[in-house]
């Protein structure tokens, strides 16, 4: 990990864990959880979001406004709204993705679940979503969220990492191993 991206995720983790110590002790979780998810959504949707958080040109105050006045259109939570105005004053909006990825995590090991990042080369169905879950999760013994990402180059299969462990079973890889063994023969 570079020494910046290693910056960023230790502000991130430091004020992911503020959140989530005062929001448990506030029985907050479901919440918090929302909240998370529309941060997640407007991150990934909204590029004039993602350029208000990490561009130098907006002044901290510029920032707090805009910030204060997407967090109540968004419904997010005092906790998570007074953090974001915080941020904005430090002039530390800029770890905002690592952030919503440190919460996903704690709530994630709070509630016992794991999350799967599931790579396919088609979008799974909600059955097929669900069936995937309900599998790894009598592999691995604790609930399995998935997180599905669409490739269309691995041509059939799916590629599915659950914290260190990666099962890969796309056409892709066997096309690629088939083609490994053909030039060692020859």
């Amino acid at each position: 990990m570079s020494e910046p991206a290693s910056i960023s995720s230790g502000i991130a983790a430091r004020y992911a864990t503020a959140v989530f110590d005062i929001v448990k002790g506030d029985n907050g979780l479901d919440a918090l959880e929302q909240d998370v998810d529309a941060l997640d959504a407007a991150l990934k949707e909204s590029a004039d979001f993602r350029d208000l958080i990490g561009s130098p040109i907006y002044s901290r105050e510029d920032q707090g406004k805009a910030i204060a006045a997407l967090s109540d259109k968004m419904g997010l939570s005092g906790t998570v709204k007074n953090t974001l105005g915080l941020m904005a004053t430090k002039r530390r909006l800029f770890v905002l993705p690592q952030l919503v990825s440190e919460l996903r995590a704690k709530i994630a090991e709070h509630k016992g679940e794991v999350t799967a990042d599931v790579v396919s080369a088609k979008a799974l169905t909600k059955t097929q979503s669900e069936k995937l879950s309900k599998t790894l999760a009598a592999s691995i013994g604790k609930d399995v969220k998935i997180n599905a990402t669409v490739d269309e180059s691995l041509i059939g299969g799916l590629v599915v990492k659950v914290g260190s462990r990666m099962i890969d079973t796309s056409i892709r890889s066997k096309l690629d191993s088939l083609q490994n063994v053909m030039k060692e023969v020859g």
